[in-house]
């Protein structure tokens, strides 16, 4: 019996080692066209085993470049995309910077706070009354869901002249979408009932168990 610890080592395990033995064999096949057949039946068995491939940009580019780096980039044979070379692989990726600009109210978001920075440039009395409006409601209903709790219309028209410099002010809070309609529209309504109902059973099953 062989065991793995004394065979060569898979250079991508996720496709097995019949495939890596399918390339070796095709790196010794003289003739070129068999040669090419070969690869051409090795990346169809690749995208069998991997399906999950087909998802990604240009799939097929991938499963050849997975060819050369199993072959060690020594099978000779006639791709459709330019062979990749190893130090190009193996480059590091530049880091990417963090975002700096701190967010005040982090369940409104980066770009809510960004629109409402903006609102000065709405100079039509119309436009402004239904951005207003608009992001007052957009607001309450980023705030139950993260919050998944009851807010005060007044807060919420706070936050939008807080965040929007004092252009945006509500004259009535009240008129804003009712809290239990936007809490049924994000499916938490149902949910806060099961929970509400689950809690009042665990209760009362405390005051049984400290009767007895």
């Amino acid at each position: 019996m062989e065991y793995n610890t004394v065979r060569d080592k898979l250079v991508l395990p996720e496709y097995g080692r019949n495939v890596q033995n399918m390339i070796s064999f095709a790196m010794q096949i003289k003739n070129r066209e068999e040669r090419n057949r070969a690869a051409q039946a090795i990346i169809e068995v690749m995208g069998q085993l991997n399906p999950h491939l087909r998802d990604v940009d240009d799939f097929k580019h991938k499963l050849w470049t997975h060819l050369f780096l199993m072959s060690d980039f020594q099978l000779d044979v006639d791709s459709p995309y330019e062979i990749p070379k190893l130090e190009k692989l193996m480059e590091r990726p530049e880091l990417l910077e963090y975002p700096k600009n701190r967010i005040k109210y982090g369940h409104y978001g980066k770009y809510t706070e960004k629109i409402l920075r903006t609102a000065k440039e709405t100079k039509s009395p119309e436009e402004k009354e239904f951005l207003k409006n608009t992001m007052a409601n957009f607001m309450k209903k980023l705030y139950l869901s993260h919050n998944n709790d009851a807010v005060e219309n007044n807060v919420i028209a706070e936050n939008l002249k807080e965040l929007s410099n004092g252009e945006l002010v509500l004259d009535n809070p009240d008129e804003l979408t009712n809290t239990n309609a936007i809490l049924k529209s994000l499916g938490i309504s149902n949910l806060h009932k099961r929970m509400n109902k689950n809690n009042n059973f665990r209760q009362k099953q405390k005051k049984k168990f400290k009767k007895n």
